[in-house]
């Protein structure tokens, strides 16, 4: 009965999408995707298993002193990895393919959760946002192999994430497009929505502050955190205005997050001539944010994890460089939940199902 009642309401939604069903829909190709771009680096780890050229990770990494297989060679660490891939692209396409499985979804989706997980705290780390400042000044030649490949790994897994969602929906009997069922919005109402909202976007906010006053301090001649040594280094080379400059890019663009739950991330303001009065699109924000949520997330977790490698020579009396980037998970599920929060508040009417 379960089955035919989410067949159902799938027509129920079909025939009101009408026309646009024959659009291009994300939730029906995003799978193929993810599998695709898994398989391709599966094969990619099976040729760097048998001994080919290039492969990025462990101790062929450029600076293996960042990575989590610091002291794994290629011959042992490649098989594993292009194993891994190889069973997500599998994961990817059971995801893709229309209907149910016989395996049971929690399988599926806890497969999947697994896979992202192994990227973001064992392959990822935080030079994807180092060498992207590269991408900015157009010094495309600087950015590191490495990076190239942990950026394709987190978007393979991404595309994989989504795909989960889009299947998670389908068998639910939801809008796969908008996720929206007929027994109502719930905590994705945008009342709701406002509330919980609200919380995450002022914990996103404080966070990077807290970041950002140890590298003021610093600048400002007080060594707040950190032991002699490192700060006379740190002043011979002139690192803490750098650092402080930094921080304060950090802190304005945390500032920014208020724009999730402020009328002026929906309608631009006065002063922006040309645009003033005309509503944001959400996308705008939407983007970025979910991007900086990411690469904060990681970069956090890279931290926590040199921690436990025992990779800081005196972690006790320099908490102060790198405590506060260990509590960058919290700023970016934070984020992430703000994020999420604005979408559901901003999203109109579903051209798929017409809920909304």
């Amino acid at each position: 009965m379960t089955q035919v009642t989410e067949n159902a309401s799938l027509r129920r939604a079909d025939r009101a999408a009408g026309p646009v069903r024959r659009r291009f829909n994300w939730p029906d190709r995003i799978g193929y995707a993810a599998f695709l771009a898994l398989l391709l680096y599966g094969l990619a780890h099976t040729y760097w298993a048998f001994g080919g050229d290039g492969f990025p990770f462990g101790a062929d990494d450029a600076n293996p002193e960042y990575s989590a297989f610091e002291h794994v060679g290629r011959a042992q660490l490649a098989p594993w990895l292009a194993a891994g891939f190889l069973l997500s692209a599998g994961v990817a396409l059971l995801l893709a393919l229309p209907g149910r499985r016989r395996i049971p979804t929690p399988v599926l989706l806890g497969a999947t959760g697994l896979s992202a997980a192994a990227v973001f705290c064992t392959l990822a780390d935080f030079r994807i946002l180092g060498n992207l400042a590269y991408v900015f000044m157009l010094r495309f030649g600087a950015i590191n192999w490495t990076v190239i490949n942990q950026v394709f790994a987190v978007v393979s897994v991404g595309l994989m994430v989504t795909s989960a969602i889009a299947y998670q929906r389908r068998t639910s009997g939801a809008c796969t497009s908008c996720g929206r069922t007929d027994s109502g919005a719930g905590w994705t109402s945008p009342e709701a929505a406002a509330r919980w909202g609200r919380k995450a976007v002022y914990t996103a906010v404080v966070v990077p502050l807290l970041y950002a006053s140890t590298r003021w301090a610093w600048a400002l001649g007080y060594p707040l955190g950190i032991s002699d040594k490192l700060w006379e280094e740190g002043k011979q080379d002139h690192l803490w205005i750098f650092g402080a400059a930094l921080a304060t890019m950090g802190a304005l663009g945390s500032l920014l997050t208020l724009g999730l739950v402020q009328r002026w991330g929906e309608i631009f303001p006065r002063w922006m001539v040309g645009l003033r009065g005309k509503r944001v699109p959400p996308a705008l924000a939407i983007v970025p944010a979910a991007f900086v949520s990411v690469m904060v997330t990681i970069a956090g977790v890279m931290y926590i994890r040199l921690l436990f490698q025992g990779s800081f020579d005196n972690p006790k009396d320099d908490w102060g460089a790198t405590v506060p980037e260990m509590v960058w998970p919290v700023w970016g599920v934070a984020l992430a939940a703000a994020t999420l929060a604005y979408y559901f508040r901003r999203r109109g009417v579903c051209k798929r199902c017409a809920r909304g």
